[in-house]
C-alpha cells in the first residue's frame, strides 16, 4: 500500500470535500468516490485536476472493490452518506440504503482484500440522542437515537464495530457535532438562515426554539480526522466536540447581528415559530476529553466562523 494514497467517500460533499483539500494540501494523492446526489458538488473542490473522482455509489460492490484495488490506498475515510434529518423523516428507505447497506458493502470489499487498509468511519453525535441539560455524552454512552437518519448512524457504528471484532477490520468511528461552514448544502441550518437574512425572509424555526446544539467549524473537525489517522488508535471510537453549545434562538441571532455589521443594507427578518418536526432531539453535547488528551483541539473561533460562512455565502 502506498502511504500517501487516500480515498474519501462521499468527497464531493460538504465536509467530505473539506477534507479532501486538506489532504491535498498535504501532499496525499486523494480519490474521491460519490454518487453526486444533491449535496455532492463538483464546484467544491473548485476543479482541482490532480483530484481523481469516481462517480460510483458505494453499494457498487464490484466497482468499490474494483477502485479500491486499483488505487491502493492505505486509508479511506468514509463519509457517504444521507445526513438530512427532515428527508429521513419524509423517506427513511433512502437512509437505510446508504447509510447501512453502503456501510455494509464496504466493509465487506474490505474484508475480501485482505490487505489492512485502515477505514476512518465519520458517525454523528445524534446516535446518542437527548442529553439533559448539564450532562455530556461519552464514547461509552448507550445509543438512543430518534430519527431515521440517527439510527441508520448507529446501526452502521454497531456493524462497523462488529467488524471490528470478528475480522479484525482496521476501524475507527468518530462522531462529531454540528459542523459550519462555507459550500454547507442549503437545507441545513445556517446557511438556510443566511440565505433567508440575503431576502429579507422570515426566519423559520421549528418549536420554540430551544433545542440546542453543539457547533463546530469544518476545518476543525477535518483536521482532527486526520489527527485520528496517525494518532487515533484502531478499534476506538472517538467524540469530536468544541464545547460551543448554543440552542437555535442564539445561534440564530448571532448570525443575524453579525450579518448586519457586515452589510450596508440591514436584515428585516425576524424569527417566527413554526410547527415542530417530529421526534425532534432537544440538546446536543458531546464529551471529547478523549481525544484532547491525545493531543487535538479545536481552534476556530465561533464569531469568526460565522463570520467566514456568512462572507462566503454572500459571495456565492
Amino acid at each position: 500500500m502506498n502511504k500517501k494514497k487516500i480515498i474519501v467517500t462521499g468527497g464531493l460533499g460538504f465536509i467530505g470535500s473539506n477534507l479532501v483539500k486538506l489532504l491535498s494540501k498535504k501532499g496525499y494523492d486523494v480519490a474521491i468516490i460519490d454518487k453526486l446526489t444533491y449535496a455532492g458538488n463538483l464546484k467544491n473542490l473548485n476543479f482541482n485536476k490532480k483530484i481523481k473522482i469516481f462517480k460510483v455509489d458505494i453499494n457498487n460492490r464490484n466497482k468499490i472493490k474494483k477502485i479500491i484495488k486499483q488505487f491502493n490506498p492505505s486509508v479511506i475515510f468514509n463519509l457517504a452518506a444521507e445526513t438530512h434529518v427532515d428527508r429521513s423523516i419524509k423517506s427513511p428507505k433512502n437512509f437505510i440504503k446508504s447509510n447501512i447497506l453502503g456501510v455494509f458493502n464496504l466493509l465487506e470489499v474490505l474484508r475480501i482484500i485482505k490487505n489492512k487498509i485502515k477505514l476512518i468511519h465519520i458517525s454523528t453525535d445524534e446516535v446518542y440522542g437527548d442529553i439533559k441539560k448539564g450532562m455530556f455524552s461519552l464514547e461509552s454512552d448507550r445509543y438512543f437515537p430518534s430519527s431515521p437518519y440517527s439510527s441508520s448512524k448507529a446501526s452502521a457504528d454497531l456493524l462497523l464495530f462488529s467488524y471490528y471484532r470478528t475480522y479484525k477490520l482496521p476501524i475507527i468511528i468518530t462522531n462529531c457535532c454540528n459542523n459550519y461552514g462555507p459550500h454547507q448544502y442549503k437545507e441545513k441550518l445556517i446557511p438556510k438562515m443566511i440565505q433567508s437574512l440575503k431576502k429579507n425572509k422570515n426566519l423559520n424555526l421549528y418549536g420554540n426554539g430551544t433545542n440546542e446544539r453543539e457547533w463546530i467549524y469544518v476545518t476543525d473537525h477535518c483536521k482532527a480526522l486526520i489527527f485520528l489517522m496517525t494518532k487515533g488508535q484502531i478499534g476506538e471510537q472517538y467524540n469530536i466536540g468544541s464545547g460551543k453549545i448554543l440552542n437555535n434562538i442564539e445561534i440564530i441571532n448571532k448570525l443575524k447581528k453579525i450579518y448586519n455589521k457586515m452589510s450596508p443594507n440591514n436584515s428585516i427578518s425576524k424569527i417566527k415559530f413554526i410547527k415542530d418536526r417530529p421526534g425532534h432531539d432537544l440538546r446536543y453535547a458531546l464529551n471529547y476529553k478523549k481525544l484532547k488528551k491525545i493531543g487535538w483541539k479545536p481552534l476556530m473561533k465561533l464569531e469568526e466562523g460565522l463570520k467566514k460562512t456568512i462572507s462566503w455565502y454572500k459571495e456565492n
